[in-house]
């Protein structure tokens, strides 16, 4: 699932095995993309949009990840009390994953 596209994204296409599906949700990375359909034919993929998703899809996905099935990519980490920081860098638009606000537990 991509929200971001943008100038990475014949990147993420590249760590797709074939006969996969990349499914594109948000354009945060910018709306336009560049495609070599080589890439999409010689690897067999599928490609999809999606805006709303039942409930139970999202609860998938978290299983998945809690179950380590499925690894998000981590650029940074940041102490909330950086929060100011972390926004600097994702408004740079120069990281590849998440960036994480670590929330202290009492």
């Amino acid at each position: 699932m991509d929200l971001v596209a943008g100038k990475m994204w014949p990147q993420f296409l590249t760590l797709l095995k074939a006969k996969r599906r990349y499914a594109v949700s948000g354009a945060i990375g910018g709306p336009l993309v560049e495609l070599d359909v080589r890439t999409l034919y010689l690897k067999d993929l599928s490609f999809f949009g999606c805006t709303v998703l039942e409930p139970e899809i999202f609860q998938n996905l978290v299983n998945c990840i809690e179950q380590g099935k499925i690894k998000p990519v981590i650029s940074q980490t940041f102490p909330m009390q950086s929060i100011a920081t972390a926004q600097e860098v994702f408004l740079t638009k120069q990281h590849v994953g998440k960036i994480i606000l670590e929330i202290e537990q009492p």
